[in-house]
């Protein structure tokens, strides 16, 4: 007899595979963190600890959240509709000088409970504290690649640049082989950093084997700055440094020229798409569609809390599908199984963790979640694709899996208590409102 730990069924698998199969009336099994069978069937002579019963709904890959940075879930709100100087300056940097590691802690918890409600089950970020990111995403039992910020000015976490560099490679060794856990090198911009900070993280990253991880072509703004001071274009500086490579994650990717994309496409950069940030803040579109037709792996993020105010896949790939779509002046451009594989496999390969994550296949780790399809705005449903683009929502999800993990059963989550999480929160709201009155 086969025991398996938890058995989904009556439900209707998007697995997300290579053939992008569905399995109508299907059924998934989990032995300890992998999927250990996947099909219109259970297999005969089975036992199971725990079944979950899908209710016809959809059973489908957790979502993968690409770029983001979790403890801005505190900045919610904060300040919206302003120019971005008087943003930065009068709002946002105020508050992360006065920022410590239980403010990060706290923030993360609250992302992270945001996340497993919605639906996510991977989340890559970049910010301060990032070892009280980590351990709050593992106590909240989400699976994360996340990695310190470097840049050439101290940091309210570490102080002088060297600092940076000793504590990321403290953060690789500590979370090295933890089953929810990985670590990149991240410096922040290459506006931000110079080329020897650059050049330095580069080779740490390789060195490790772990992904590089920029903000990248995020505004006009940036692309003249790095023009003016280096003579050439922000691929091109990638270039010049010889940082341009299959390990390198680009985040937004926005101002691009068609023979750039082209020549990152040949490097086998992987993009992170940002769409709801990038227009929050008027940074512009990114090529997206022009991307994924060269054959870059593109993923999806909502990018933080203070340039988008929810941390919802769902919404983003609605708002990503239908900006491209107007942009374009074709209704056919970012269809939704496009949109769909960047939020799962796609956005799971950019991260590099696409062999064990971000489609339903045997073998893989069981990040799972299942969408509860009785409700008026998702009946009738006749193309589940679209129907996951367009017209779901987080709200939707009825039960989240990560790493063989129930940590959401029927709307509750069990890894946090979510009261005494949204408490905390309050209570660093209050510190955010002393901070920024007192500029």
């Amino acid at each position: 007899m086969t025991t398996f730990d938890l058995v989904i069924q009556n439900g209707t698998l998007l697995t997300m595979d290579p053939e992008n199969r569905v399995i109508e009336n299907g059924c998934l099994c989990i032995s300890g963190d992998t999927i250990a069978h996947v099909g219109d069937h259970i297999p005969e002579d089975h036992k199971a600890s725990k079944t979950i019963n899908a209710g016809g709904g959809l059973i489908i890959p957790g979502l993968i959240n690409g770029h983001t940075h979790a403890p801005m879930s505190l900045f919610k709100g904060l300040a919206d509709d302003l120019p971005l100087m008087e943003w930065l300056n009068q709002y946002i940097f105020p508050v992360e000088k006065n920022m410590d590691a239980d403010f990060i802690y706290t923030g993360t918890l609250l992302a992270c409970a945001e996340m497993i409600l919605s639906g996510t089950t991977t989340f890559c970020d970049m910010y301060l504290f990032e070892d009280h990111v980590a351990a709050a995403a593992f106590q909240s039992g989400v699976r994360c690649l996340v990695g310190e910020v470097l840049y050439d000015f101290p940091s309210p976490n570490y102080g002088d640049l060297e600092n940076g560099f000793v504590y990321t490679e403290r953060l690789i060794n500590k979370w090295k082989n933890n089953p929810l856990v990985s670590i990149a090198v991240e410096p922040h911009a290459l506006f931000t950093c110079s080329p020897e900070l650059l050049e330095r993280a580069n080779q740490m990253a390789l060195n490790h084997k772990t992904p590089l991880i920029i903000h990248f072509a995020e505004t006009l703004a940036e692309v003249e700055a790095i023009k003016k001071k280096y003579g050439r274009s922000p691929l091109e500086h990638l270039e010049a440094l010889n940082i341009a490579g299959s390990h390198l994650i680009a985040d937004h990717a926005v101002h691009l020229d068609p023979s750039e994309i082209e020549k990152m496409a040949g490097y086998g950069i992987k993009v992170i798409h940002n769409a709801e940030s990038n227009m929050k803040l008027s940074s512009g579109i990114a090529p997206v569609p022009q991307m994924i037709a060269q054959g870059i792996t593109v993923g999806m993020g909502t990018d933080g809390g203070a340039s988008n105010n929810n941390m919802d896949l769902f919404t983003e790939m609605d708002m990503a599908a239908k900006l491209h779509k107007v942009q374009a002046m074709d209704p056919t451009v970012m269809d939704a199984l496009t949109v769909l594989k960047m939020a799962t496999i796609e956005g799971a390969k950019a991260l590099g963790i696409g062999h064990i994550t971000g489609s339903l296949e045997t073998g893989k780790k069981a990040d799972i979640i299942v969408i509860d399809t009785r409700k008026p705005h998702l009946t009738p449903m006749y193309n589940p694709f679209s129907h996951l683009v367009y017209a779901a929502r987080g709200q939707d999800v009825k039960h989240t899996i990560i790493n063989g993990r129930l940590v959401m059963e029927n709307r509750q989550l069990l890894t946090l208590n979510l009261e005494e999480v949204m408490a905390r929160a309050m209570e660093k709201a209050v510190d955010v409102r002393k901070w920024v009155s007192s500029q």
